[in-house]
């Protein structure tokens, strides 16, 4: 059997409790020079480039001139994706649209702030925003599900999905129907750090946007950082990564059921197992070669590297409070609370980007089309960013308007501290000079 990592925390110094903290993007440097090529290529060459790299990266045969997808090829996914999944991706962008409707934020309001005195904001979509879907590790519809229904809701009106293309030059089914039934028909044959950088300065064929959204590699994700002075970046949105917070009142063998389910993306995932109960922490260990037995060879080997390396395994604590501290010191992608009760231990989290609650809600429903988005900050970014929403592809303009009876006291404000703070203009503008002019 794999030597699954075991950390018993309190036997571990500070040092060893934040090294748990480690993702695999924590330090980017060995990708940002291997990705500053890939960029100044695309901006420089274009289209020719991104034809070049699907052929050296991606190992596919993309044709000139068949960058994007075309309308024929969207039609023709339907035939190739059984009903059974497209009423699944049908099932899931349902859900996902009936909640992020509900995020949707009125076009406009404002207050009275005082007599005559009105202020408030506007909001507007952002013009143009690419959408990442990763390929490397197998094919993801559900990305594109939970990528492009808000952006669709926020009706962004240029909207574009840049996706890895196959061997011979296509795009995944899946994921052409996942876009046509949420909505976007506009997709590129484009991976990796060259995708971001063909967003960010647009080629040939690629129109440039303003923002990317998406999950990606860690070569997305140091494209990403260094665009981020040309294109927004979006939410930090790196390798999956996921704790299982299990209290006594579980059994050890489904708590190792779903610390697979992360796992499995690939060997730069992260994945714990984080308990008080050493039942509960043995039980999951001796039982995870048959959940392994019931797993393709390539998953098995995702989550086992995983499982046995720097970024996941088992967390054994001394307490509950203990548990909630590495949790949150953790900051987590996807949390599950696995207990018969879990609202008593909600109150105790307060740094996690997705939590998910009990024994019947595993990550697996929540990837899938639960309704909140699972496109979710990683590497502690839970402490400061929020799930993928409708809020990502609108933007704020605050309204101001003042009327003539409510001027004066505001003038009033405005000219004292515009003369303390010696700002001339300020000051002269709201001056008497101004009544001149009304």
């Amino acid at each position: 059997m794999t030597d699954v990592s075991f950390h018993e925390i309190a036997k571990l110094d500070a040092a060893g409790r934040e090294a748990l903290y480690r993702r695999s993007e924590t330090d980017l440097s060995a990708f940002t020079e291997k990705v500053k090529p890939i960029i100044d290529a695309v901006r420089t060459e274009g289209d020719a480039a991104l034809l070049r790299y699907a052929r050296e990266l991606d190992k596919a045969d993309v044709k000139p001139g068949s960058l994007k997808v075309t309308p024929a090829e969207i039609d023709a996914a339907f035939d190739k994706v059984d009903e059974e999944v497209i009423a699944a991706i049908r099932f899931g962008i349902d859900n996902i649209r009936r909640f992020h409707e509900e995020q949707r934020p009125e076009a406009m309001w404002l207050k009275e702030i005082r007599p005559g005195a009105y202020a408030g904001d506007r909001i507007t979509p952002i013009k143009s925003v690419a959408i990442y879907v990763p390929r490397g590790k197998g094919a993801f519809p559900s990305v594109t599900m939970m990528t492009a229904v808000p952006a669709v809701v926020a009706e962004v009106p240029e909207l574009a999905i840049l996706t890895p293309p196959a061997p011979d030059g296509s795009v995944d089914a899946a994921t052409l129907v996942a876009a046509r039934i949420a909505g976007v028909e506009t997709v590129y044959k484009v991976g990796g750090a060259q995708a971001v950088a063909a967003a960010a300065f647009g080629t040939e064929t690629v129109k440039p946007a303003l923002k990317i959204v998406g999950p990606g590699s860690p070569w997305v994700v140091a494209a990403k950082r260094l665009l981020s002075g040309v294109i927004d970046p979006g939410l930090p949105a790196g390798p999956s990564e996921s704790i299982i917070l299990a209290d006594d009142t579980v059994k050890g063998g489904l708590a190792a059921l779903d610390l697979l389910i992360e796992a499995e993306h690939g060997p730069d995932s992260s994945a714990y197992l984080v308990t008080h109960s050493r039942r509960v922490a043995e039980e999951a260990l001796a039982s995870l070669p048959e959940h392994w037995a019931h797993m393709t060879e390539q998953r098995v080997a995702f989550s086992k590297a995983v499982l046995s390396g720097a970024y996941g395994g088992i967390v054994l604590t001394p307490s509950l409070e203990a548990s909630y501290d590495f949790v949150n010191g953790y900051a987590p992608e996807h949390l599950e609370i696995l207990s018969t009760d879990p609202f008593r231990h909600l109150a105790h989290i307060t740094e996690a980007a997705e939590i998910l609650m009990g024994p019947h809600t595993p990550v697996s429903i929540a990837n899938f089309g639960l309704g909140p988005n699972a496109v979710l900050p990683t590497s502690r970014w839970a402490r400061t960013y929020g799930p993928l929403s409708v809020h990502d592809f609108v933007k704020r303009s605050s309204v101001g308007y003042v009327t003539e009876s409510a001027y004066p006291d505001f003038a009033k404000t405005a000219w004292t501290l515009a003369r303390y703070e010696g700002f001339s203009s300020h000051e002269h503008a709201v001056s008497d000079v101004r009544k001149k002019y009304l």
